[in-house]
């Protein structure tokens, strides 16, 4: 089978939330000798944008994000299982964690799937995550994002904690910032300094492309 035909199906079964068809065209892109990674970045991870821009948009629900998600972590971790000791090309890397004092994580699971299979190293550090803690994990892996979300009104303080630490310890040019959450607003990052506010998780890999592109 030809590796465009491919590409199309892998990209056809995370849009379809069909695990089934993933792993079916993981097995024909290894006989035809089809490169995984390219049908990696090609086929899956274009179904899980198309996805994330359409969540964006309003026009598919939460489930169904996250039912695709899942058959994109299996393909994903069917794909580097078959590549072995070769990794796909990584183009960055992002901390990332919902701020202290709030315990809510589904959107941010969301962003992560969808940043990792974009080529970004992620570093989930889950929930009711201190300040300092986003920071010490980026100085650790040498970071080049810094994504923080919350939840709830009495939660948004902490993002700017992260901004103001930063600055404290001279830190702040050294990361790009984003900020997410239900009652978070780009007028709220302005505030705090942030670098962008995201809205959902397409427009953090969209952000993300863009500081990769001015580089």
């Amino acid at each position: 089978m030809d590796k465009e035909k491919l590409f199309r199906l892998a990209h056809e079964s995370i849009v379809d939330c069909d695990e089934d068809k993933a792993l079916q065209v993981i097995k024909e892109a290894k006989e035809s000798g089809v490169d995984l990674v390219e049908l990696l970045s090609q086929g899956f991870s274009a179904g899980i944008r198309e996805l994330g821009d359409q969540f964006g948009r309003g026009e598919i629900f939460l489930p169904e994000l996250i039912f695709s998600t899942e058959v994109m972590k299996k393909a994903s971790a069917v794909i580097e299982e078959n590549l072995g000791t070769r990794n796909a090309p990584k183009k960055g890397v992002m901390v990332i964690g919902t701020v202290a004092g709030d315990v809510h994580d589904i959107g941010k699971g969301i962003v992560c799937s969808l940043v990792k299979s974009n080529g970004i190293d992620v570093y989930d550090l889950g929930r009711e995550v201190p300040a300092l803690t986003f920071i010490e994990k980026a100085e650790e892996v040498k970071a080049d994002f810094i994504g923080s979300s919350a939840l709830l009104t009495t939660t948004m303080t902490e993002q700017k904690k992260i901004e103001d630490i930063l600055r404290k310890e001279g830190l702040r040019d050294k990361y790009k910032t984003m900020v997410g959450g239900a009652p978070v607003t780009k007028r709220w990052a302005e505030k705090i300094g942030a670098d962008a506010y995201c809205e959902d998780a397409a427009e953090s890999v969209r952000m993300i492309q863009q500081w990769l592109d001015e580089k």
